[in-house]
This record gives C-alpha cells, structure tokens and sequence, in this order.
C-alpha cells in the first residue's frame, strides 16, 4: 500500500486501520495537509534524534562518577579508560551507518528504525546490570566498551534511517527547518544528562550514584527506545517518494528503455546503480566525498569546542570542575537554540551560502573564542565565551539533515547519508592520537585553536564544492533536488 502524497487525501498507514488508528496531536503549523503517518515520522524524527543522543552522552556523563566502582582504584586507569568509552562508539557508528544506511534503502526507513531502536534499548540494559569491578575485574570494562561499540552501531542506524525518512516526509519550505529542529536534540541531549548527572548527585549522593544510581539513568535511556519503538510500529510510515523509487527500480529491472529515480534511462534488465561503488567511486562519488569534507570540518569543530572544551575547562581553566557542567550546560542550550534558527534560515539564503559564511567566522573567530573560555577566570565569562564559541561553530549543524538528504536520491540516500555523517568522524575522532604530536610545536592552546581553524576553513571548502541550493533549487521532490545537483556540480 501507498502512502499519499502531502496535500492529497491520507492514504492508511500499514498496520493502522479506521478502527486502531491512534489519535495525534494538532499538526504543527505548515504540515496539517500531511497525513498522520507523515506527521508522526516529524515528530518521531526529532524526539528520536533527541534520544539517540542521550544514548550518546549517556555513558560519557554518567559513568565519570560511577568510574572506580566499575574500572577500578587506579586514576590513571580511569582517565584513559574514559576516552576508550569515547572512541568506542564512535567507531561503532561508521559500521552502522554503512550496514544500516543498505538495510534502510532496501526494506525501508521505518523497519530498518525499529530494528535499530531495538537493539539501542537492549545495550542500555546491558549496561545498566553491569556487574562491578570488584566482581569481574578488567572483564567489566571490556564489557561496556563492547557494548559502546555495538551501541554506536546501532544509533547509526537509526540516524541513518529516521531523519532522512523525516526528510523525505517534509516539504521543501519546511525541510530547513526540520533538520534545524531534529539536530539542535543533540546539545539538548547533552544538557539533559549534563543536568540529570548533577541533579542525582545531589540527590543521593556521589557514593549511592557510583554503587547504583548511574543505573537508573541507562535504564530511563532504554524505557525511552522502547516508547520510540512502539511509537514507529504503530504510527510512521515510509513516504511516497520512497515507494515510488522502489517501484521505478523494480519497473526498470524488466522494462527496457526504463527510467531509472534519478531520471537517467536504464539499460533493460539493469537496476540503476546504487550502494557502495556508486558512492565511493561511481556516479555519486563526487557528491560524497563533497559531503564527506564538509562533515569532517563540522566533526573537528565539534571534538575541539565541546569535548576538548570541556576536559580543558576543568582541568586548565581557573574555574571549580563542579562549575565546568553548567557551563557547558549552558552553552548547550544556546548552541540548540541558534541551531534551529540555522536549519531554518538556510531555506532563504541557500544552503551553500550559509555553510561557507559560518565556516569562514568559524575559522577566523572561533580559534580567539576558544581561548578567551579557557583563560577566563570568572564563571560568568567562561559561560559567555563558551556559549559564544559553541554558536559560531559547532550550530552550523542546522541544516545539515536536509541537506544530506538532498544530495543523494531515494535509493542510496540513507546509505549517503549514514557513510557522509559517519564515516567523516573518524580522523576527528582520533584527536587523543596526533593532538600530543603537535602541542610541542604549537602549545597546548595554540594547537587547539589550529584544529578549531582548520574545521571552519573545511566546512567553508566543502560548501563550496557543492551546489549552491537556493531557495528557488528547494522542491518538494528530495529525488528532483539531487538529480538537479548533478550535471552542474560546483558551478551550479
């Protein structure tokens, strides 16, 4: 079954009929032609997002307190193995974004979600009936880093198939706007657990928290999965477009002369290319490595000014560490808040322009905001500075969604999108490797502000290799918007 389109009558979603059908809230303004299917995946895109995120910070946060009961007396041990938490999910996540981002373009965005939400849930689990260090040893922290990395894996895939679903569903006026809202979740998230962390600290206290209380919050994180998993069973549907590039490509597997989704005639008996080869180095492949320079400036702009902002605040700057959690708290809020602005405001400058103008400010005054919230002595100042820095660089994020989704058509879109959005963090993410390497030539500071420099300067780069997607370029159809980038590539 079909869904409709938007702005004609609601076809029924599958596995919905008249008499189960649930009852949702009013639409938000400019979607009320949507059907319900299509509004719930809105919804379900940016709660989702805001989950997945937790699922994200989670462990970080809320296992630094807990960190001797699980890894063990030693200081030393704790300290790196913080970092090995880090690391494992995030490459955990490029294995999910290829694996799952293939799963979502072949049985659908909405199947490939609840699988992935699924499995989310239960490594939160996992987590939270850890046995102690005092029970397994060095066997509880091989444990949790093998949940991180299969947990990484796992949120990949919902990203990769729940925002370009919500995407797909959103009409062009409003698609800015939407992945404005669906990416500014995650400095919510991380306000969230920065402020949960700290209020059941103060609530029970840091000895209950490290015995038990860190449990509570992984097992909330998994109770929230599970409400998003019975929330797309029972109410998101796949969009029209994706039916529609699902039937071209099976119509052009048997009809000669087809026309393949992106509207290219297809050799009879020849399904249009698509996956991985297509990507890497195919028809898509300078559409990729497009995104995948312009991700992995945004990647280094945020290891550098909210993790490396954060370890060096508590232990660099004249503030008391308890105050280092609002701080970043703080500058959360504002980062989430300018980054829906940012979401939206792309739709009416072009995507294009407003990536190369925040890269270009980015590279020129995020390195002096770095240091400014480093050196400052006063909480106030340290929160002014950090919320600043956070705005100018790392809010860029805003249209990022929509504008991943618009570079790749339906067949290879959730794969694009999950291999452009994971596969860039990697050299980021190894910052704890080659940031030693240059801080004698450069000083602690200094080589900071050059990775804060360099991530700017490769956002402005990689928009400009990429078409400029003004407003009038922003159709409805997510398949016309990426079939028009392709012939006039950066000229367009």
């Amino acid at each position: 079954m079909t869904a409709a389109a938007p702005g004609h009558t609601p076809a029924q979603a599958p596995g919905l009929t008249p008499r189960n059908a649930p009852t949702l809230p009013a639409a938000p303004a400019g979607v009320a032609a949507m059907p319900p299917e299509g509004r719930a995946a809105l919804r379900a895109g940016v709660v989702g997002n805001w989950i997945d995120n937790i699922h994200v910070f989670l462990p970080v946060t809320a296992l630094a307190p807990a960190m001797l009961v699980l890894a063990g007396p030693s200081a030393t041990a704790t300290s790196s193995i913080g970092a090995l938490i880090i690391v494992a999910m995030l490459f955990g996540r490029p294995v999910g974004g290829i694996v799952f981002g293939r799963i979502s373009d072949r049985l659908g965005r909405t199947r490939t979600t609840r699988i992935a939400i699924a499995g989310t849930a239960v490594c939160a689990l996992a987590i939270a009936a850890m046995p102690t260090h005092e029970l397994l040893g060095a066997g509880t922290v091989a444990l949790i880093l093998a949940l991180r990395f299969l947990g990484g894996i796992f949120v990949a895939g919902e990203y990769s198939a729940a925002i370009p679903l919500a995407m797909e569903w959103s009409t062009g006026k409003r698609r800015g706007l939407m992945s404005g809202l669906i990416l500014s979740m995650a400095p919510w998230a991380q306000a969230t657990i920065a402020f949960s962390v700290a209020g059941l600290l103060a609530l029970i206290g840091p000895e209950h928290y490290a015995a038990w209380g860190w449990r509570l919050l992984f097992v909330l994180g998994a109770a929230l999965s599970l409400g998003m998993f019975v929330y797309y069973r029972r109410q998101v549907a796949d969009a029209p477009v994706f039916h529609r590039s699902r039937d071209a490509a099976a119509n052009s597997s048997a009809a000669p002369n087809a026309t393949s989704t992106s509207g290219e005639p297809a050799a009879a008996g020849e399904r249009p290319a698509s996956g991985l080869g297509s990507l890497l180095a195919g028809r898509w492949a300078k559409a990729f490595w497009q995104v995948f320079l312009l991700m992995t400036g945004l990647w280094l702009l945020t290891y550098s000014t909210v993790l490396l902002l954060t370890e060096r605040l508590t232990t660099d700057s004249a503030l008391d560490p308890a105050a280092v959690p609002v701080v970043i708290g703080l500058a959360s809020v504002a980062q989430a808040v300018v980054m829906a602005v940012a979401g939206h405001l792309s739709t009416f400058t072009g995507r294009r322009r407003l990536f190369i103008l925040w890269g270009l400010v980015a590279a020129l005054a995020g390195p002096v905001v770095w240091w400014l919230a480093v050196t400052t002595s006063t909480f106030l100042l340290a929160a002014v500075f950090a919320a600043v820095l956070q705005v100018i660089t790392v809010s860029a994020y805003g249209p990022v969604s929509a504008y991943l989704s618009e570079r790749f058509p339906t067949r290879i879109r959730s794969t694009g999108y999950g291999m452009g959005y994971s596969l860039s963090l990697v050299v980021p993410a190894l910052y704890p490797f080659y940031l030693p390497l240059i801080e004698p030539l450069l000083g602690r500071h200094g080589s900071v502000m050059v990775l804060v420099g360099l991530g700017g300067l490769l956002l402005a780069l990689g928009a400009a290799l990429g078409p400029r997607l003004a407003p009038k370029d922003l159709v409805d159809d997510l398949d016309a918007v990426a079939a028009g980038t392709v012939p006039t590539g950066v000229s367009r």
